[in-house]
């Protein structure tokens, strides 16, 4: 894949299976927006979790560094390299993700998540 190919609108129904708080969804859209550095990623929408119904939004840096694209946090700080999976680190939580490009232009990102306070299962599938 290359980063252009992401760029626009994207539908996003994300489905959370969270051991310790109980279930979510969420429903909104990604955008993939163009910086002049490469895409700015943007979601939007609404959570329905066991505590109510709350908006949400994440922002994140997708990048081209001639292996491929890669994932960083909106400071600029390294997140992951896309690929079929990737891992992250932070003190004590353990994220890895799977992503699915076999169904082009439908895709979908599946992360692991544990750590002391944290045990979920985040299925995100992205729609034209």
């Amino acid at each position: 894949m290359r980063l252009a190919d992401f760029e626009g609108r994207w539908r996003l129904e994300r489905v959370i299976e969270d051991r310790l708080g109980g279930p979510a969804r969420f429903s909104g859209e990604a955008a993939f927006v163009p910086d002049g550095i490469g895409l700015v990623y943007e979601e939007r929408g609404w959570l329905d979790a066991p505590a109510g119904r709350f908006q949400a939004e994440r922002r994140y840096l997708w990048r081209e560094d001639g292996q491929g694209i890669v994932v960083c946090f909106d400071d600029g700080r390294f997140f992951h390299r896309i690929g079929a999976e990737a891992a992250h680190w932070c003190e004590a939580d353990d994220y890895r993700v799977r992503y699915d490009f076999s169904g082009w232009p439908v895709w979908r990102a599946v992360w692991r998540v544990t750590g002391p306070r944290k045990d979920y299962l985040m299925d995100s599938v992205y729609r034209r």
